[in-house]
């Protein structure tokens, strides 16, 4: 029962906002590569306008999504209902990563309650819009937040969490280079 829409309508705007949790997907080009489908939380995911959404990506311990939208652009986020009526939407599209430091993470930053261990802000431009039942997704209910990232990027400290990335994430499982890679070139 998929049913494509024009946009991200105020609606699902609206429904997005609500949702305490998001999946983002990206894969590699290489059939041997690793798809990859990543949990996200907090608030860190806007809407900035029908056709794109951005997410303050925080480090972890890989960094799959970046390489991947280096490599090929290709990106899907989806969100469940977890609660109330069944939904499930998917907006896929083409991904940008933006860095700390350019023009461009000067204009999204602000847009964002800077979390510990912010490393880039992920661009969905969104080429299609979907949503499906959702019927057999279950019923859940929220509790709160895990504070463990934002505990570990701050008892790290930030020239920790520099060191952190650039021993964890400058390249994917795969081996494709990410572009904060590029900070790291001396």
């Amino acid at each position: 029962m998929a049913k494509l829409h024009e946009s991200v309508t105020p609606e699902f705007r609206e429904w997005i906002a609500a949702q305490k949790l998001f999946f983002v997907a990206s894969a590699p080009l290489g059939a041997e590569g690793h798809v990859n489908v990543s949990p996200k939380g907090h608030d860190c995911l806007r809407v900035l306008d029908e056709r794109t959404v951005a997410y303050l990506d925080l480090t972890g311990s890989g960094n799959e999504t970046s390489a991947h939208i280096a490599e090929n652009g290709r990106i899907t986020l989806m969100w469940c209902a977890f609660e109330g009526p069944p939904r499930i939407l998917r907006l896929y599209g083409r991904g940008e990563v933006v860095l700390p430091g350019s023009q461009r993470w000067a204009e999204l930053s602000p847009l964002f309650e800077m979390l510990p261990g912010a490393r880039q802000i992920v661009v969905n431009h969104v080429e299609r819009v979907q949503t499906s039942c959702g019927f057999a997704v279950p019923l859940l209910e929220y509790r709160e937040e895990r504070p463990t990232l934002q505990r570990f990027a701050l008892s790290k400290g930030e020239d920790g969490m520099v060191e952190y990335r650039r021993e964890k994430n400058q390249a994917s499982i795969d081996g494709l280079p990410t572009p904060l890679a590029a900070t790291f070139e001396d």
